[in-house]
């Protein structure tokens, strides 16, 4: 699964036109599946405390099969909900949390339908599931346990939790697999192809993925420096920049999207002034191997809006959400009630494909934004107002239609 976080800044400019595309942007319909209460009770999300500290939200969100998996780092637990919003099993740290009325051990006897475990989070964020429904949840250390990497300028206070499909606890993984050494900073996990599966770090100056099987074992470790971001020959003076990384869900391959800027200049003077978005690729890579096994040249979002009774087009970039089976990226962007969405193919066939559609979200729940894009192409997300959090997904794999491969 991919997930995204967003975290919404006011738009100012009032979106006139939206180009790039060949295609009429769809308008995907949006379904409202169940809203969470902000609290730490059982059936509550703890996204921020309810003396009116909001702090920083440690949250993430992963659907599989119609079931939303959540982890909920401020109030150290995670669930699992059916698309109805019944609880159906909770993973939480009995020192912080406040014992469960609606669900039972699952150690007691006689059928259990709803039920618990204990585990001593610390702070639950990124999470993933594969295809048995085994659950992987990035959680910190405690501060006595970190170490430094000097080489990296890293420091390593991270751990992966193993759960089974259950919600019972199998094992911690590091960087060298089943009780291995700390990861640096987590930014993503991702499941693969054979439930095979992906922990991204980010380091100081780049990037660390660690690929491993279905059981714990390192298969391989692809490191991406800052100094080695591969620029185009025809961009070779531009500057450029990692958006984002994500792993195919069907294939050992990783994609990340780099963004290239060029420097601007003052027409009279000749001085540098700033820079401006050049244009952005996403590159494809061979975990295997380390080759590229393709590229994908992403349109600059344009976008018109009027100053000093002028109308005036500018261009920005894409953000990168995600990955879905057979090798189609899908980017986003802030428009004006929702968010604009582009899907482009990189599989040969239909390497020019590019499908556009919007998605809506209200101006009232753009506090905080965690979106979650499935295997299949649904996009699902956890949206905050004041008030609640609320669970919504939109059927974006039918942008795709019968041209799926």
């Amino acid at each position: 699964m991919n997930s995204l976080n967003f975290y919404a800044i006011p738009l100012m400019l009032v979106l006139i036109l939206a180009g790039c595309s060949r295609d009429k942007p769809v308008q995907v319909v949006r379904e409202d599946l169940f809203t969470l209460d902000i609290g730490r009770q059982e059936d509550q999300i703890a996204l921020y405390d309810l003396d009116g500290d909001q702090g920083i939200p440690r949250t993430d969100i992963s659907m599989r099969d119609g079931l939303f998996y959540i982890a909920d780092g401020n109030g150290e637990k995670i669930v699992r909900y059916n698309s109805y919003g019944d609880l159906l099993f909770m993973i939480y740290n009995e020192e912080t949390n406040p014992v469960p009325l609606s669900l039972r051990p699952m150690q007691e006897s006689g059928v259990v339908t709803r039920w618990t475990f204990h585990y001593p989070f610390l702070e639950p964020s990124k999470i993933a599931v594969d295809s048995r429904k085994h659950i992987y949840a990035a959680d910190k250390l405690p501060f006595e346990r970190h170490s430094f990497d000097s080489e990296n300028k890293a420091l390593l206070d991270s751990i992966i939790l193993h759960f089974d499909e259950k919600g019972d606890i199998i094992e911690y993984l590091g960087q060298e697999g089943k009780g291995g050494s700390p990861f640096p900073r987590i930014s993503g996990i991702y499941t693969s192809i054979r439930d095979e599966f992906a922990v991204v770090c980010r380091l100081s100056k780049g990037w660390n993925i660690y690929w491993f099987d279905a059981n714990g074992t390192v298969l391989f470790l692809i490191s991406i420096p800052e100094q080695v971001v591969p620029v185009p020959v025809d961009r070779e003076m531009a500057a450029s920049s990692v958006d984002s990384l994500f792993v195919a869900p069907d294939d050992r391959k990783i994609y990340f999207k780099v963004d290239y800027y060029r420097d601007t200049y003052d027409e009279s003077t000749g001085i540098r002034t700033g820079n401006e978005p050049d244009s952005s690729i996403i590159w494809i890579m061979n975990v295997e191997d380390g080759s590229y096994a393709g590229t994908l040249e992403v349109p600059l979002f344009e976008y018109t809006f009027i100053e000093n009774n002028r109308r005036v087009t500018e261009k920005m970039f894409y953000s990168f959400l995600g990955v879905m089976q057979g090798g189609r990226a899908f980017l986003s962007f802030p428009v004006e009630g929702g968010y604009s969405i582009l899907i482009m193919s990189s599989e040969f066939a239909v390497s020019n494909e590019q499908r556009q559609g919007f998605i809506q979200v209200g101006s009232e729940e753009l506090l905080f934004n965690i979106f979650d894009l499935s295997d299949e192409g649904i996009l699902s997300a956890l949206l905050l107002d004041d008030w609640q959090a609320k669970v919504v997904w939109w059927r974006t794999d039918k942008l795709i239609g019968d041209n799926s491969p």
